[in-house]
């Protein structure tokens, strides 16, 4: 018998991919810590960017629940994933979205009065944010949104998805002027640069390995 013939068998499993367990619990943690953030700036009355940022305004302006607007402001960002992304980033953004609106049910139950200094709320609202968004990334998902968008032009064009972010969420900080003071719309942009620097410093082709 041949030395090949008992060599061991070749396997297609890449030691590399997260295990459904893996993806499962970087779901549940990275919206969990997203959300969190996002109800830390929510306490301080403040906005960050992409369609969390956006939902927060809309939820300012008009009374309804974050919970509600943040899944339909999403919508139609689901059906670009969809199309450019595939099913299974899609399903898994989904799911994010429906996971971070519960959790924003949650929070408020478990921490009905927080008593924050405004700067440390917004800046560390967008600091877990951040965080939570890398950890969706890094497991084939994110928050939705302009989210996908700045993924999109990171994989077609290989600008960093942080740097895209950024340029994108400027127009939402601009337009929450016209509800909110311009000190907390100031204090918003410095988070929402946070924000979109740990997914710059963080979130590059190449460098993180799993997948």
């Amino acid at each position: 018998m041949s030395t090949s013939a008992l060599a061991a068998p070749k396997t297609t499993t890449d030691p590399l991919a997260h295990g459904r367990a893996e993806d499962i619990f970087g779901l549940l943690s990275g919206t969990f810590v997203a959300s969190l953030g996002i109800y830390l700036l929510h306490s301080a009355h403040a906005v960050t960017g992409g369609t969390a940022g956006l939902s927060l305004l809309i939820s300012y302006a008009t009374g309804w629940s974050f919970s509600l607007v943040y899944p339909l402001s999403n919508l139609p960002f689901l059906a670009l994933a969809l199309r450019r992304k595939g099913w299974s980033f899609t399903l898994r953004t989904l799911v994010s979205i429906v996971l971070v609106s519960s959790f924003a049910l949650l929070h408020p139950l478990a921490m009905p009065i927080l008593r924050l200094n405004t700067p440390y709320a917004v800046l560390v609202g967008n600091l877990l944010a951040g965080v939570g968004m890398l950890i969706l990334f890094r497991h084939k998902s994110s928050l939705g949104g302009l989210n996908t968008v700045a993924l999109l032009a990171q994989e077609r064009f290989g600008w960093r998805a942080g740097y895209v972010q950024l340029a994108l969420d400027g127009s939402i900080i601009v337009a929450s002027l016209t509800i909110m003071s311009p000190p907390i719309v100031a204090l918003s942009a410095a988070g929402a640069v946070v924000l979109s620097l740990v997914l710059a410093l963080n979130h590059r082709p190449g460098r993180y390995l799993g997948h």
